[in-house]
């Protein structure tokens, strides 16, 4: 059995008496968040979501703009609800709507009240922080490579002052993703995250 339930005043699934968990994969570009979010998902047995504004920008026939950013957030939060239902305890997000403010506050000096409003409300159990020590990938959809750090610290301030939790995930290869499965692990354990929440 499974259903919707307001908790800290956050909508959450609840399943068979347990509270699913969202871990949030965020981080500059080129940062291996899509392929770790693959492969987390894979050795959770669960589902993870997809960036959506990959998959929107590679649908326009023209320059993304400013309105396009608000529907991408609003698409990825909507992807999250939906693939929501099929996750086995725990659900991994490729990106959240920090990556969204940040992308549009750099871009257009301003962000839109929805995302901001979004961000204080659909907050993650975890928020893993992929650090800049992969090789940039060149990608169409890419803008900045010669502002990691600059960026890296922008999502650094940004967790630190909403006091969100979360972890900074450096590595190469599997070793990225032996970190990442450490830090998950621990915070669950520490958590006591699986417990029934009857």
């Amino acid at each position: 059995m499974q259903f919707w339930v307001i908790l800290n005043g956050k909508r959450n699934l609840k399943k068979g008496g347990k509270l699913l968990k969202r871990i949030a994969i965020t981080g500059p570009e080129s940062t291996g968040k899509s392929l770790l979010a693959k492969q987390l998902a894979k050795h959770y047995n669960t589902v993870w979501v997809p960036e959506y504004a990959r998959e929107y920008i590679n649908n326009l026939n023209r320059p993304y703009d400013q309105g396009d950013i608000l529907k991408i957030a609003k698409g990825q939060i909507k992807t999250e609800n939906k693939l929501a239902v099929k996750a086995n305890k725990i659900l991994i997000c490729d990106t959240e709507l920090l990556v969204t403010k940040i992308w549009i506050e750099h871009k257009y000096k301003k962000c839109y009240p929805w995302i901001l409003e979004t961000i204080k409300k659909h907050t993650y159990d975890l928020y893993l922080l992929c650090n800049i020590d992969l090789q940039w990938q060149p990608d169409p959809q890419r803008e900045h490579p010669q502002l990691r750090d600059y960026f890296l610290n922008l999502f650094k301030n940004e967790l630190i002052n909403r006091k969100f939790n979360f972890d900074i995930v450096s590595g190469q290869g599997t070793e990225r993703l032996k970190n990442a499965i450490r830090i998950i692990d621990k915070f669950i354990k520490n958590n006591n995250y699986f417990a029934n929440t009857n």
